[in-house]
């Protein structure tokens, strides 16, 4: 059971990887760090379902009262693709914007991040996708700055310098990146994710764990990233059930939120096959991401275990499981995946049975795949989709 702690103690600025104000209300504060860092148009992008809410409409009000031009745009898809980008680009240049507002969850924050890489650029979109150093292909001046405000917790959106955006052409989710695309600032304030239903609570929170505990069996050394991942796993375990079973729990909200930023900081030190399989799900069959990520979890840990195992023994120990292994980290987790409602099968959320042989060559060369604790190949990825599609887990 999670610890009895004052939300309202829980606030503080911090900066890093970019500053963050979090705590309870801060989104008081909107207009003024708008001005800190040069932003007097700011075009806010967020979502439909979010922009009629007032939690929006209040925030945009009150930049208007503070004198900056503030507008809405809001037609993003829950998996961004190109056209959003290019029509947000073309509010920001109707309306003479300087600087973007990113308002909700990933989906908003990946385009408000992209909008604003765009917002100066005479090159296509994918020219910039995270491969080599496509990035320095952009114009850094015309990068306009962001100010994020998360309203769920899993993607940490907020502090990545990246955009996930779903290619049509090909059904393929490309990771768009450049260093500039890091937020200005970050307002978290977990009272903006109060209330969200206890499925998607469950989902985007499972999407947080899974960001640190692949960043967590990452092989590539990077010791900051490790801590942090370690903890952010801990606050999952002492925090998720409870957000999902209460949705007013404003400490469990706040810690959650930490979580989700404390993931897309430590997986700077990379992903692996959960985030390779579930992107090319999600570009193919519109599963929700994190949902993805929580459904293939188990099923990549037991792939993974020849490698991982001393580390799950040390991160059980450190959760204060009762079996301090692999088992205890694994059974920890299927029971956690019971208890908030996430299903057990790719089939459960709509992913056809014939899947495995189209997504797993598309898994293979996700950049995800490049940093899994053991080798990918093709034939292994389609395994998985296989034990993942019937609820095959190799412990059984």
């Amino acid at each position: 059971m999670a610890l009895s702690v004052d939300p309202h103690t829980l606030t503080g600025n911090w900066n890093y990887p970019t500053p963050i104000r979090f705590g309870p209300g801060r989104i008081r504060e909107l207009a003024q760090t708008c001005r800190e860092f040069g932003i007097e148009r700011p075009l806010l992008v967020t979502d439909p379902g979010l922009a009629a809410m007032p939690m929006v409409t209040d925030a945009a009000q009150s930049c208007r009262d503070a004198g900056l031009v503030c507008e809405v745009f809001a037609d993003v898809r829950a998996n961004p693709v190109e056209a959003n980008v290019a029509e947000g680009v073309r509010a920001w240049r109707d309306g003479g914007h300087d600087g973007v507002i990113g308002f909700g969850g990933g989906s908003a924050l990946d385009a408000a991040k992209a909008v604003a890489l765009m917002s100066g650029q005479t090159r296509p979109l994918w020219d910039f996708e995270d491969r080599e150093d496509w990035w320095t292909r952009a114009d850094s001046d015309g990068i306009a700055p962001v100010v994020a405000l998360p309203t769920t917790s899993g993607t940490g959106s907020e502090v990545g310098r990246a955009s996930v955006i779903t290619d049509v052409r090909d059904h393929t989710k490309k990771i768009i990146f450049h260093p500039k695309m890091l937020p200005v600032a970050v307002i978290a304030d977990p009272e903006l994710t109060v209330g969200l239903p206890a499925p998607i609570t469950a989902a985007v929170g499972m999407d947080a764990l899974s960001h640190n505990l692949e960043a967590f069996c990452s092989p590539v050394f990077h010791p900051l990233a490790q801590g942090i991942a370690l903890e952010g796993i801990r606050l999952v375990k002492e925090w998720l059930p409870a957000a999902c079973e209460d949705g007013t729990d404003l400490a469990a909200r706040a810690c959650m939120q930490v979580a989700s930023t404390m993931g897309a900081t430590a997986f700077q030190k990379g992903l692996g096959a959960m985030h390779s399989m579930s992107h090319p799900c999600g570009a193919v069959y519109d599963t929700h991401h994190g949902l993805t990520n929580a459904v293939v979890m188990p099923y990549v840990l037991e792939f993974n275990r020849p490698s991982i195992e001393d580390r799950m023994a040390g991160l059980a120990r450190y959760l204060g499981l009762d079996d301090a292994g692999f088992e205890g980290v694994a059974r920890w987790i299927l029971d956690l995946r019971d208890r908030i409602g996430i299903p057990h099968t790719l089939a459960d959320i709509g992913v056809p049975p014939e899947a495995a042989s189209r997504l797993a060559p598309m898994a293979l060369v996700d950049p995800s795949s490049a940093t899994n604790p053991i080798e990918l190949t093709t034939p292994a990825l389609r395994s998985l989709f296989e034990n993942a599609l019937q609820g095959r887990l190799r412990s059984d």
